[in-house]
């Protein structure tokens, strides 16, 4: 199933609109975000989940969101709307849909059940609207490895870290250093298979340097991505993530060694006198790809 439009591309911000704000959705591809994450939990009162839906669904099947990736973070499957948002969102054929509240690999294979079974009525590719799976628990963190293994439908983990603080009863802090051990568990867990990992909000919005601190901290561990919740917080994150001009150099000299050895029929790549293997060069074509997205100056290969 991973052969869907979600895969072969970075997402370093993935923006949080409310799905009962039409004129925020109505801007979701000039915002500058990678992604958007059309919101019908926690945004939302109770009073107004359908009436999110059916504008969101709208959205989905009329507007152009240009290169905008669109996601959608439905009610979670303790709730009375998690069949009723799956059964209205998933024939508009999002890349993706956010599923909050997982606690177990049976969250995700019972969203991937009914999916599929979506997808087989309206005739929809099988696989082609994958889910991010959103962890906000201590049991989610215990059960990490086994909810990342649970389905091929799923592209990514997500931690909710407000939610899990409130779990732990522990008291969130700018730095986020008491959700580090949940962060490195999320994150080897979705890199384990092959998932994309996105890293919790930052919810001081004012804050800025706060936030470029706490992306600067995403990158370091390894996340793919950062959520964000107003756009003013777009380009401090896509600084984050942006990578430094000397690895931008010695990743063109990796990918280009690569292609050679390619080309001449090798199975062994050296640059600068030293072996390079496959992830490295994964990783060197990863750097490469951010660095176009911040606009540097990236070798012709």
């Amino acid at each position: 199933m991973k052969t869907n439009s979600y895969w072969g591309r970075p997402r370093r911000s993935l923006l949080y609109i409310p799905g009962n704000n039409p004129g925020m959705i109505q801007n979701c591809a000039i915002y500058g975000s990678d992604g958007v994450l059309l919101d019908l939990e926690d945004s939302i009162s109770i009073s107004e989940k359908d009436s999110a839906r059916k504008l969101v669904k709208h959205a989905l099947l009329s507007l152009d969101f240009g290169s905008v990736e669109r996601i959608v973070r439905i009610n979670g499957r303790d709730t009375p709307f998690f069949e009723a948002d799956l059964a209205d969102i998933v024939p508009a054929a999002p890349e993706a849909i956010r599923l909050p509240k997982v606690d177990s690999a049976t969250d995700v294979l019972e969203a991937d059940r009914i999916i599929s079974r979506i997808e087989a009525e309206r005739g929809l590719t099988p696989g082609s609207v994958g889910i991010q799976a959103m962890l906000e628990t201590a049991r989610a963190i215990v059960n990490v490895n086994s909810i990342a293994a649970a389905s091929p439908r799923l592209v990514g983990l997500t931690l909710g870290g407000q939610d899990l603080a409130a779990d732990l009863g522990i008291k969130a802090t700018k730095e986020g250093l008491e959700l580090l051990f949940a962060k490195s568990a999320v994150i080897l867990a979705a890199k384990a298979n092959g998932l994309d990992a996105f890293d919790t909000v930052y919810t001081d919005v004012a804050d800025l340097e706060g936030l470029a601190q706490a992306a600067a901290l995403s990158v370091s561990l390894g996340f793919t991505g950062k959520a964000a919740i107003h756009p003013s917080q777009i380009p401090v994150i896509h600084a984050a993530f942006a990578p430094e001009r000397k690895e931008v150099a010695k990743a063109a000299k990796v990918v280009a060694a690569a292609k050679e050895a390619e080309n001449r029929g090798l199975g062994v790549i050296a640059v600068d006198g030293k072996m390079v293997d496959a992830p490295v060069v994964a990783q060197a074509s990863r750097i490469l790809e951010l660095a176009r997205l911040a606009g540097m100056e990236v070798p012709e290969l």
